[in-house]
């Protein structure tokens, strides 16, 4: 079954219909980010997870849960453009991830883009993000040029140089305990709703954690078992969850605000995938399926499941249907809403085809059951070092003691949170992701017309897809002649990524000799 339910259709179709007709105040949206959060990462998409998870677990079974929901790619800052815009990656032109510490600092998501926060801000709507942004560290490309009211958060991934707290287009606190970030931020949502019960509002909550480096509050912290930092890291973040449903609660806001918890790509080490291959980075489905949880009570019955394939794409839609909202009609929008889907009021599938991006390529194209890799999904990562290099490995941005403070017992590499076996990695793999959910079976050779279905498919997007020059590079230091570039470990303090320390000053480039 692709849809369980506990109510007739025609039920939960006029449920629906009468509880948007008689709201007498517009939709509440509140969506969730967490950053790097596996599938299996939470107990209500994992039978064995290895964490605890009560409070999104409870809010699983007070609304919907989607069981094939995808991101368009495996890592940060492309993710993050899609869930706000509702459109791939190769639309919205952020293919990859800023980051100060390595000179990519010249791009960002563009002004001609328009937002959730944007489209309800036009409509009334208070807007505030709290937490990771990764769509542009320059003034050009900043939250509130994009429909937000208010920011507080880090501009970028909290292992990047420099690590600092800004509030709206100032840095606040430099360097950052992050043991206080999803207290904080949650702080911070909780407020927001308080100073906003009486006004609609959109509330992005793009959590730092479990991105690396991990960290967490004295509350949580158990450091007579450092090994499970992962674990510790995952309660604090299901229990700020809770926090901030028990105030929606407290306000009696719940059943008027749209709650959708999801992730922005699939798990780093010590995190789970649930049993899928792969990990971020990969286009596995350990990388690119996350858990999605909606939640609407008297709109959306409880207990829903569907394992129909759905993603990110698809939140602006959902959110502009709910609020009465056009889409933008001038230019493609590659999501759809999902209300038919999650009120149960319809069995079909809202998509025919997802597609999934490596950079800045298309990579794979799902269809009901079928997954079909065009590009290699590549070898695992780190697979040219041994099990003693894996676990002495040392993270070039992991955790210092004097501007990156975290704990230091962090998860290594040799704790991979998914599947490591299965046919060897090449290009047009096809999988049957309802017998195989795991990837382990190349089953293209046995299924040739369903492969020529899925690459037509994909053809037809990928010819829209356009090349992508490399922006300019801030990088100051002269790059290796081989080997990777060393990071620069800028100061903070200020919104410029310019200052370098003195330790790292005999790195600059040298000006050019004068021509005579």
């Amino acid at each position: 079954m692709m849809i369980q339910r506990f109510c007739t259709l025609p039920m939960l179709l006029t449920v629906f219909l009468s509880s948007v007709a008689l709201s007498k105040q517009p939709t509440n949206v509140v969506v969730i980010f967490a950053d790097d959060l596996g599938y299996g990462d939470v107990g209500a998409f994992n039978p064995e997870c290895p964490f605890e998870t009560p409070h999104l677990d409870r809010l699983a079974s007070q609304g919907a849960k989607l069981t094939s929901f995808y991101v368009p790619t495996p890592y940060c800052a492309p993710s993050r453009g899609t869930i706000l815009t509702g459109r791939y990656p190769f639309r919205h032109s952020v293919v990859r991830n800023p980051s100060p510490d390595s000179g990519a600092s010249n791009f960002g998501l563009p002004q001609s883009e328009i937002t959730i926060a944007e489209l309800l801000k036009s409509a009334g709507y208070a807007t505030a993000a709290f937490g990771k942004w990764h769509l542009g560290h320059k003034a050009a490309w900043l939250p509130r040029t994009q429909g937000f009211d208010q920011y507080f958060g880090i501009l970028y991934s909290n292992d990047m140089y420099p690590v600092q707290l800004v509030e709206n287009e100032t840095v606040v606190e430099y360097p950052v305990v992050q043991a206080t970030l999803t207290r904080r931020y949650t702080d911070r949502a909780i407020d927001f709703v308080k100073r906003h019960k009486d006004r609609p509002f959109f509330l992005y909550l793009p959590h730092a954690m479990p991105h690396k480096p991990l960290a967490v509050s004295d509350d949580y912290y158990t450091p007579d078992t450092p090994d499970d930092l992962y674990a510790d890291v995952i309660a604090e973040l299901d229990a700020d969850v809770g926090r901030l449903l028990a105030t929606l609660d407290e306000l009696a806001l719940s059943e008027n605000t749209l709650v959708i918890f999801t992730s922005d790509n699939g798990p780093w080490y010590g995190g789970s995938t649930g049993g899928l291959r792969g990990m971020k980075g990969k286009t596995w489905e350990g990388g690119l399926r996350v858990p999605m949880i909606a939640r609407m009570p008297g709109v959306i019955p409880p207990g829903l499941v569907s394992d129909h394939p759905a993603g990110t794409i698809d939140v602006l839609p959902t959110v502009c249907g709910l609020a009465g909202i056009d889409l933008p009609g001038d230019r493609v929008i590659d999501g759809t809403d999902l209300m038919p889907l999650l009120t149960g009021a319809s069995s079909e599938p809202p998509h025919e085809v997802i597609f999934g991006m490596q950079g800045t390529s298309l990579a794979t194209v799902r269809s009901g059951k079928w997954k079909l890799h065009v590009g290699n999904p590549g070898p695992l990562r780190f697979s040219n070092l041994s099990e003693e290099e894996l676990a002495n490995w040392v993270d070039p941005r992991g955790p210092d003691g004097v501007t990156l403070l975290a704990p230091f017992e962090q998860a290594k590499p040799t704790e991979h949170p998914g599947l490591t076996a299965g046919d060897g990695p090449k290009a047009m793999m096809l999988f049957d992701l309802q017998e195989d959910p795991g990837e382990q079976h190349d089953v293209a050779e046995s299924n040739p017309q369903t492969v020529r279905r899925l690459k037509a498919l994909f053809d037809a997007v990928n010819a829209d897809v356009p090349e992508f020059p490399a922006p300019k590079s801030d990088y100051l230091f002269d790059a290796p002649e081989k080997g990777p570039r060393q990071l620069m470990r800028l100061i903070g303090g200020e919104l410029r990524y310019d200052r370098i320390p003195k330790s790292q000053q005999p790195l600059l480039k040298q000006p050019a000799p004068t021509q005579h």
